[in-house]
């Protein structure tokens, strides 16, 4: 049996989860790839740090140059993280022309075209499946099962921390703060929760997607975000009382020749099936102009799950010829320039919850306002609080303009029978 030698920069959660497959698996991948996989050099920070794995002392390194040097480690497989070192460290590999696996989509999302364009240069394999979505196989989806298709929309729950905080919050009432308290103690969400629940890590992924789906290169800035902290679980009741879920999603669509481009909170009817992924797992949702409607489904995050589909990738380079140049070329993602529309010029349904006084002619001076901003309302809900005099209406408009609406809610917010605006919820049909 042939063998090729791969390193690994990292041993945290993903690394861990490469050393366990690549060993347990071993001969399921001799047989499906042709090659024993060894893995001969690990990177790490700290040697003397006690692991959950047992890895022989002899291959543990803190000097990437031991791996750079080395030529007869074909494969680098980066799960650091992080912009640097990590960058910069794949640019030497390649050099040296070494192939590159990554799980880091913040590096994707941020510089992917100055890697692709290394990768393409030094005529080396480049792969990048496990920066979305975890396990599930959507890089390749799109990029090889699609490639006959005008893909028109993408919907994706793609963060797999924010859905289970959602899912807790909908399926047992609960309140953010409990529910991203457990998810921290369970080891759901980070200390520092931040790139989860303000949506940059859904932000990030969504930028991969979109420039593969399109075929265009996505600028992560352009990409409107919206975390999942003005979440209440009250917003969650009246969403069942209109039969909808609330889902973080990362929304990408073709809108007249430019691109929608965005992730928000968002309602979703329980008919559709996107409305019914609980839990920590991911789905994205595809529209084809040919295939139609593709789902798919998995766990999105998690040492073994995302281990699997960088393993997937290193077999993926093994198979098309660990020592041939350009034997896999690098997928480009600028066949076209693509406008992304702005969030002032999207169209969407919306959820208003505002605090107002319990007095009469509230209601008809917001519907006023409204009205003259070309917004029209297709249910209204009205409930007291005898405590302090307040009502709590709640508001679901038709279609209407984004910019619409916000002039119509700054002028609400103003009059004085107005106490909050507590929350704004975009409504999608995903029909």
């Amino acid at each position: 049996m042939k063998k090729v030698k791969i390193a690994l920069l990292g041993l945290g959660n993903v690394g861990r989860g490469v050393w366990m497959i690549l060993n347990s698996n071993k001969e399921e991948i001799m047989k499906r790839s042709g090659y024993e996989v060894e893995i001969a050099k690990i990177l790490v920070r700290d040697k003397n740090k006690k692991r959950s794995v047992e890895v022989p002392d002899e291959i543990i390194t803190t000097d990437f140059d031991e791996i750079l040097e080395d030529d007869s480690i074909k494969i680098v497989v980066e799960v650091m993280g992080g912009m640097e070192p990590s960058k910069g460290y794949m640019l030497r590999c390649m050099d040296k022309k070494k192939h590159i696996v990554t799980a880091n989509k913040m590096l994707i999302a941020n510089a992917g075209d100055e890697l692709f364009e290394k990768a393409d240069e030094m005529g080396v394999m480049f792969q990048y499946e496990a920066s979305v979505a975890g396990g599930i196989p959507i890089i390749k989806g799109i990029n090889e099962s699609l490639t006959a298709n005008k893909i028109e929309k993408l919907y994706g729950i793609v963060n797999g921390t924010t859905n289970y905080i959602l899912s807790k919050m909908e399926l047992e009432g609960a309140d953010f703060d409990d529910v991203l308290k457990e998810a921290q103690e369970k080891g759901y969400a980070e200390a520092d929760p931040t790139s989860d629940i303000e949506a940059f890590d859904a932000q990030y992924k969504l930028a991969i997607l979109a420039s593969l789906a399109f075929g265009s290169k996505i600028d992560v800035d352009n990409i409107y975000r919206e975390g999942i902290t003005k979440i209440e679980a009250v917003d969650m009741k009246y969403a069942k009382e209109f039969k909808m879920g609330i889902k973080l999603l990362a929304i990408a669509k073709e809108n007249n020749g430019k691109i929608e481009l965005r992730v928000h909170p968002t309602m979703i009817s329980k008919k559709h099936p996107l409305s019914n992924i609980y839990d920590s797992f991911n789905a994205v949702f595809i529209k084809g102009n040919a295939v139609g409607d593709l789902m798919f489904y998995g766990r999105g995050a998690g040492d073994l799950p995302t281990g699997s589909a960088v393993v997937g990738d290193i077999v993926t380079i093994v198979r098309n010829g660990v020592d041939a140049e350009n034997s896999n070329p690098v997928v480009k993602n600028n066949l076209w320039k693509r406008e992304i529309l702005s969030m002032e010029d999207i169209e969407s349904k919306y959820y208003v919850r505002a605090t107002v006084v319990d007095e009469p002619g509230v209601l008809s001076k917001i519907t006023s306002i409204l009205g003259k901003n070309n917004v029209s309302l297709r249910s209204v809900i009205q409930k007291g609080d005898e405590e302090n005099g307040n009502v709590t209406i709640v508001l679901v408009t038709h279609k209407t303009n984004e910019k619409e609406l916000n002039n119509s809610i700054k002028e609400i917010a103003e009059l004085k029978s107005v106490y909050k605006i507590n929350n704004i919820i975009r409504i999608e049909d995903l029909e």
